[in-house]
């Protein structure tokens, strides 16, 4: 794997989950040339830096011995890479404070760092949340690749932050500079409701949720297809988001015990709120974390499933498979894995490899639903 070389530090860096013979590497030309901005400021040593949304710890793992870091972003994966590359690079993790999306900063900061990320209602909460930790001296640095860097990233910073200059283009990375105001106190647009007619619901949404406006259309076209009559079964909602497949199957199962998890920390703080909305205090497990890693094997009756086809600004079916391979083990004998997926990702040749037979519950001309069973 290449190696990360900057001023900072020299490190052999892993993506997380990891990929065999895979050619993504864990930092891109906007990791370097930040790395490479920050020296040349001559930041204080031991000065107190926030790094937003860090995808696999380069950023904080290069400055760790450098500055007092505090690393911040919504993904529970990202934070996990974090930790296992200062492990693998046998750097100590005393030097760096990683604090969830749903966990207040804790400034004031001499230097903030922002990777944009995909989802710029986060940028925006982030900047919103960022207001009292910062002044007018704090050195703030946005950066991104071209083509993953829009027009409205810098808009928001200039209207929470302050005026933005954008730098040269460099391996197809560019920097945002941006100059902090004396700006009033900004309310916060987030979190978002919207309604679901059946069953009727209520759901509210940080800003970190995947189609955070309204009901994404294979959720919608899951949901009256899940299965009932359950009984004390333990089901696991996998990579919830807002909670509303593990809510409705909840509500058609009364005696059903629930597990959801998601590795974004917002979409489990609004599951959580969701449930407690919909079904008071109903006992339920929701947490944040890789997947059903933390689940014993042979201990899941049903995992329910709407996979994701990216992880960050890469595009494919790795996590989507990883989904699958973590609930084949987590399942019973017998037990069942339904999904909903585009009818063109194919999922049915995956899941044939891995479970001992595959149905198809329902299509229509975009999506598929299959019911895969160990």
């Amino acid at each position: 794997m290449p190696i990360l070389n900057t001023p900072f530090a020299q490190l052999d860096l892993l993506r997380y989950p990891e990929q065999h013979n895979s050619p993504l590497q864990a930092f891109d030309a906007a990791d370097e040339y930040l790395l490479k901005h920050l020296d040349s400021c001559e930041l204080p040593r031991h000065a107190r830096l926030l790094i937003l949304n860090d995808s696999f710890g380069a950023l904080a793992a290069s400055l760790a011995t450098h500055m007092h870091v505090h690393s911040s972003g919504d993904s529970f994966l990202a934070h996990q890479a974090l930790r296992n590359n200062l492990d693998h690079n046998q750097l100590s993790q005393d030097g760096i404070e990683i604090l969830q999306s749903d966990q207040p900063f804790n400034g004031p900061y001499d230097c903030v760092v922002i990777r944009i990320p995909k989802i710029l209602a986060l940028l925006e909460e982030q900047l919103i949340r960022l207001h009292s930790h910062i002044n007018s001296k704090t050195l703030i640095v946005a950066a991104g690749m071209i083509k993953h860097l829009p027009r409205s990233a810098g808009d928001l910073l200039q209207r929470y932050i302050g005026p933005v200059q954008a730098s040269l283009a460099e391996k197809k990375a560019r920097l945002l500079f941006v100059s902090p105001e004396d700006k009033p106190r900004p309310h916060s647009p987030y979190p978002s409701v919207y309604q679901l007619e059946k069953p009727q619901l209520s759901l509210r949404n940080h800003a970190g949720v995947f189609c955070r406006e309204a009901l994404d259309i294979g959720t919608r076209f899951f949901l009256p297809h899940l299965p009932q009559d359950l009984g004390t079964a333990q089901v696991a909602d996998l990579g919830c988001g807002n909670g509303v497949i593990g809510i409705v199957c909840a509500l058609n199962n009364p005696h059903a015990q629930l597990r959801m998890v998601d590795e974004s920390y917002m979409a489990i703080q609004s599951a959580q709120e969701n449930w407690k909305n919909a079904l008071g205090e109903r006992p339920v497990c929701i947490y944040a974390g890789d997947g059903l890693a933390a689940e014993q094997p042979n201990s899941l009756d049903l995992v329910l499933c709407n996979p994701p086809f990216h992880q960050q600004q890469v595009v494919g079916d790795f996590l989507a498979r990883r989904m699958f391979q973590q609930s084949q083990r987590a399942l019973k004998k017998g037990g069942e894995l339904w999904i909903v997926g585009n009818r063109h990702l194919g999922y049915h040749i995956t899941l044939r490899r891995m479970f001992s037979d595959v149905k198809q519950i329902a299509a229509n001309a975009k999506f598929v639903i299959f019911k895969a069973t160990k």
